[in-house]
């Protein structure tokens, strides 16, 4: 059934690849940007533009008006833009959410869908699954948005709205940036193993996100928590060795930043929950689509 769909942060790369699908699904879309100007994907797909910040809850508020469901994408990571840092982006999930879910609660909006990430379960080089918990260094960078993200993911729960949590994998594809500088160095040679390239990391592709998530507004599986990633985790040795390969270079050597932790996740429940699949299963189809 149609519905009237409020998106924060509707100018992120994961907003720009869900509100073409919402549209074309009959949902009205309203999109909540801090920068209303920049928000021409939104508008292509004729979506309201509505001016909104996470830190202001009276422009939520109003902007809010007549939405039946609200999707907290909005994050501030450092990307190909130079915008966003490390920093803001934890505040925004710690804090920024609780004026996200007090705005909500002052429209009258009853459901709320909030991203997260899959770190929060990371769990070594085992499966983890939604009920595993990362337990990793706490004052590193991943450690420390891992943190924010379990307070974000808290206060949705504790919330009198329903809600639904989607913790996605880390996310390649069109806007990203991740893959594009991954190529970028491998075909220069210069592409560097994370520590020795042994830890596990889960990838999801941008599409396969947002059409996960369009299938979680369609579903509703409410109050659950789901994590979204592709069907095939892999030490990043595989990952970065195959993306060496595509550019005729050799492996690439040890030594390089390991900024995130060691994660295999499962997407066993979002299959069962959503009665979805990844259609890029593995990153060795997503880099070459």
């Amino acid at each position: 059934m149609p519905e009237t769909i409020a998106i924060l942060g509707a100018n992120g790369v994961y907003a720009r690849h869900l509100i073409p699908r919402l549209a074309a699904a009959g949902h009205t879309v309203i999109a909540l940007a801090r920068r209303p100007e920049a928000a021409t994907v939104a508008r292509a797909n004729g979506c309201d533009v509505r001016t909104a910040d996470i830190f202001d809850t009276s422009s939520m508020t109003i902007a809010l008006e007549g939405c039946t469901l609200g999707v907290n994408l909005a994050t501030s990571l450092p990307g190909p833009s130079g915008r966003g840092d490390w920093d803001a982006n934890d505040k925004l999930r710690s804090e920024g959410v609780h004026n996200w879910l007090a705005a909500c609660t002052a429209a009258g909006v009853p459901r709320v869908l909030q991203q997260s990430i899959g770190m929060v379960s990371a769990n070594g080089p085992d499966w983890s699954a939604e009920d595993d918990v990362y337990n990793g260094p706490a004052d590193t960078i991943a450690g420390k948005a891992i943190a924010a993200s379990f307070v974000m993911e808290d206060a949705v729960k504790q919330s009198a709205l329903d809600w639904l949590i989607l913790r996605g994998g880390l996310f390649y594809g069109p806007g990203t940036g991740f893959d594009d500088g991954w190529r970028q160095r491998a075909q220069a040679g210069k592409l560097r193993l994370p520590g020795d390239g042994s830890d596990y990391v889960s990838l999801v592709h941008i599409s396969d996100m947002a059409a996960a998530t369009a299938r979680a507004i369609e579903r509703w599986p409410s109050r659950q928590t789901l994590i979204v990633s592709d069907d095939d985790p892999a030490p990043w040795k595989d990952v970065f060795g195959y993306l060496c390969a595509m550019h005729g270079q050799q492996p690439p050597p040890e030594g390089g930043e390991n900024g995130f932790p060691n994660f295999r996740l499962s997407n066993a429940r979002a299959k069962q929950a959503l009665n979805w699949s990844p259609h890029y299963r593995s990153w060795r189809e997503g880099f070459i689509a």
